[in-house]
C-alpha cells in the first residue's frame, strides 16, 4: 500500500512505475483502489473540518515515455466518516513488438489541510470479448441418447466485439471440461466436429493477435460448448398399486433419481399421454392399469420400458340416515337398506350383531356400519317409542264419562273396546260398571281400567213416551252394600231399597204422584248422598 501526503503546493507526478511482461498488441485494464485518509470533520482543518479532497490522475504511456496510450481521472474524491475503499480503472492496448509500458500517477489538487491518500491493489491484466459457441442450431450445448447414431455439428465463436477489434482462434477440446487440448490446424471461427458418440466439450482461444493465441496471459476463453451423451434411464420403481375406495384421491406414484422426469400413459407401449412430468398420477376414479415412463430432463432420453400400476376403486355402499318410531312393548326390526347391496361383504351394528338387519325392544340411536371390502360407511337410525296411554283418572260428570292421562299422544278411546273415538269424554252415558279402553291410534295394545259410573237424574218424566220414563240409580248394583229412600216435600218415605237395583216409575200405591220435586238420601259403600231431583208429568 502506497500512502501520499501531499505538501506541495502545486499539483503534480507523484509517482511512477514500468510494468514489462506484458503481450503486444493487447488490450488490458488497469486498476486500482484508493481511499481519502482524512476523516470528516477533522478538528485540525479549520471551523468546518473540511479538507482538501484527493484527485488523482492516472497515464499509461509507452516504454519510449513519448506516447500516451490511456489517462483517467478518478475526480474530487471527499473525505468520509469512516474509510472508503474504492476501484478505479481504464483500458489501453498495447502495440505490436510492445511488451512494457510506463504506470504514471498525478495528484491534481494542492498541498495543506487534507489530500491525503492511500493506494492499494495495482493491477494490470488482459481482457478480451465475451465469446460465445453454438452449433448449426445454434444452441449452446447439445446431447443424444446413448445408443443413438453418432453426431456431428459445425460449431461457430461468435464475439461480442467489446474489447477486440481483430480475433484469432484456436480450438480445444476436453474429455471433462478441465483438461484442454488444442486441435491440430483449428484456428477458424468454425469447427466442424467428427462423428460424436461420446460427452466431450469444446472451446476456442481467442486473442487480438495470432502471436498471442498460445501465450495464457495474452488471450481469452469462449464459453464452452458442451456435447454429451446420457445413459437412458431406468424405468419407474413403483410405490405400489392402489386398492381403494372411489371417493379416495390417493394418487399412484412412482420414485425416480433426480434429474429424471415421469410420464404418464394408458398403454404400456405408444398410448395416450395422460400425465407429464409428474412422479403421481391421479386416475380420477377410474380403475384401471396405468404406465409410467421415466425421461432424462436433459436430452429427453426415454426408458426401455414403461412401470404398469393398477388402480381399483371400490365401490362405496350407498346408506341414507334414517328415524322411526314403534309402539310401546313392541319390537321392530331395522334394516341397513344399503341402495347397492350387491357390493356389500360386512354389516356391523353397535349391537355387534352382523346380520343386514337386527330386531330390537328399545328406543336409541342404533348405527351400522356397511363395507365394502376396505370402503365402509356408517349408517344411523334414529329409533323413537310411541308412548301408550296412561290413565290416570276416570270420572263421573252428570251423566258423562271423562278420562284423563297423566301423558299426551295421539289416543283414541272406547267404552266396548270396539268403537274408539278421539274424545276423552262420553256423553250421556247410561251408569253402569264399565272397562274404560285406551290406546294411541297407530299402535293395537289397549290399556283398560274398569270405572263405576253412577249418577243420580235430576228429573224423570214418566208419560210413557219411552223417554227418561222411569227414575234410575243404574250401577248402584255395583256397590258393596246400598240404602236408598224417596220422599215427597212433605217427608213421606214414598219408595225405598237395600242393596239392589233401583227403579220408580212415579208411583206411590200404584197410583201417579204429581208433578214436583223429591228429596233423596242414598248411602253407598257408607257415603251418604242427599238431595231432590224433579218428577214431570
Amino acid at each position: 500500500m502506497l500512502i501520499i501526503n501531499a505538501n506541495d503546493s502545486q499539483a503534480g507526478e507523484f509517482y511512477r512505475t514500468t510494468i514489462s511482461g506484458l503481450c503486444e498488441n493487447t488490450s488490458y485494464e488497469f486498476s486500482s483502489w484508493m481511499v481519502n485518509l482524512l476523516p470528516f470533520n477533522h478538528q485540525g482543518c479549520g471551523a468546518n473540518g473540511n479538507g482538501i479532497p484527493i484527485n488523482v490522475t492516472f497515464e499509461i504511456w509507452d516504454n519510449t515515455d513519448t506516447n500516451l496510450l490511456a489517462s483517467g481521472s478518478t475526480g474530487s474524491i471527499p473525505s468520509s466518516t469512516s474509510p472508503n475503499w474504492q476501484q478505479y480503472a481504464l483500458v489501453f492496448q498495447t502495440s505490436p513488438s510492445e511488451t512494457s509500458v510506463i504506470l504514471k500517477m498525478r495528484n491534481n489538487g494542492t498541498g495543506g489541510c487534507g489530500n491525503d491518500l492511500a493506494i492499494d491493489d495495482i493491477v494490470f491484466k488482459s481482457c478480451g470479448d465475451t465469446v460465445t459457441i453454438t452449433d448449426s442450431l445454434n444452441d449452446t450445448e447439445f446431447f443424444i441418447c446413448d445408443g443413438n447414431p453418432p453426431y456431428s455439428t459445425v460449431l461457430t465463436a461468435t464475439p461480442d466485439f467489446a474489447i477486440f477489434t481483430t480475433h484469432f482462434y484456436q480450438w480445444q477440446e476436453s474429455p471433462d471440461g478441465i483438461n484442454w487440448t488444442d486441435i491440430s490446424g483449428e484456428t477458424n471461427q468454425t469447427y466442424t466436429t467428427p462423428l460424436l458418440s461420446n460427452t466431450i466439450f469444446y472451446r476456442a482461444k481467442i486473442a487480438e493477435d495470432a502471436v498471442n493465441l498460445s501465450n495464457p496471459f495474452c488471450n481469452t476463453l469462449s464459453d464452452t460448448f458442451e456435447f454429451g451423451v446420457i445413459p437412458i434411464p431406468d424405468a419407474p420403481v413403483s410405490n405400489g398399486n392402489l386398492n381403494i375406495c372411489e371417493n379416495d384421491t390417493t394418487p399412484l406414484t412412482v420414485t425416480v433419481p433426480n434429474g429424471i422426469i415421469v410420464n404418464w400413459y394408458d398403454a404400456l407401449v405408444g398410448g395416450n399421454l395422460l400425465q407429464a412430468n409428474s412422479y403421481s398420477f391421479s386416475p380420477g376414479g377410474v380403475s384401471g392399469t396405468y404406465y409410467a415412463e421415466a425421461e432424462t430432463t436433459i436430452a429427453g432420453c426415454l426408458s426401455v420400458s414403461r412401470t404398469p400400476l393398477q388402480v381399483d376403486y371400490l365401490e362405496v355402499p350407498e346408506v341414507v340416515d334414517e328415524s322411526f318410531s314403534f309402539c310401546e312393548n313392541t319390537d321392530t326390526t331395522l334394516h341397513a337398506n344399503v341402495a347397492n347391496s350387491n357390493i356389500v361383504t360386512s354389516y356391523l351394528w353397535n349391537t355387534g350383531e352382523v346380520s343386514e338387519s337386527i330386531n330390537v325392544t328399545s328406543p336409541g340411536t342404533y348405527t351400522v356400519e356397511v363395507a365394502n371390502g376396505a370402503c365402509s360407511i356408517t349408517k344411523t337410525i334414529t329409533l323413537s317409542q310411541i308412548d301408550n296411554p296412561i290413565i290416570e283418572m276416570v270420572e263421573t260428570d252428570g251423566n258423562d264419562i271423562v278420562i284423563t292421562t297423566s301423558n299426551t299422544g295421539d289416543f283414541m278411546y272406547s267404552l266396548d273396546g270396539n268403537i274408539f273415538q278421539s274424545s276423552h269424554t262420553f256423553f250421556n252415558i247410561d251408569g253402569g260398571l264399565y272397562t274404560i279402553y285406551a290406546k294411541e291410534r297407530h299402535c293395537d295394545e289397549l290399556i283398560t281400567t274398569l270405572h263405576l259410573h253412577f249418577y243420580i237424574p235430576k228429573f224423570f218424566t214418566p208419560n210413557n213416551d219411552g223417554n227418561n220414563d222411569l227414575f234410575d240409580l243404574k250401577g248402584i248394583e255395583f256397590f258393596s252394600t246400598s240404602y236408598v229412600s224417596i220422599f215427597n216435600r212433605y217427608g213421606k218415605l214414598i219408595k225405598n231399597s237395600r242393596n239392589s237395583a233401583f227403579s220408580w216409575n212415579g208411583t206411590f200405591n200404584s197410583q201417579p204422584l204429581p208433578t214436583g220435586d223429591y228429596w233423596y238420601v242414598i248411602i253407598v259403600d257408607n257415603q251418604k248422598l242427599t238431595g231432590h231431583f224433579t218428577l214431570k208429568r
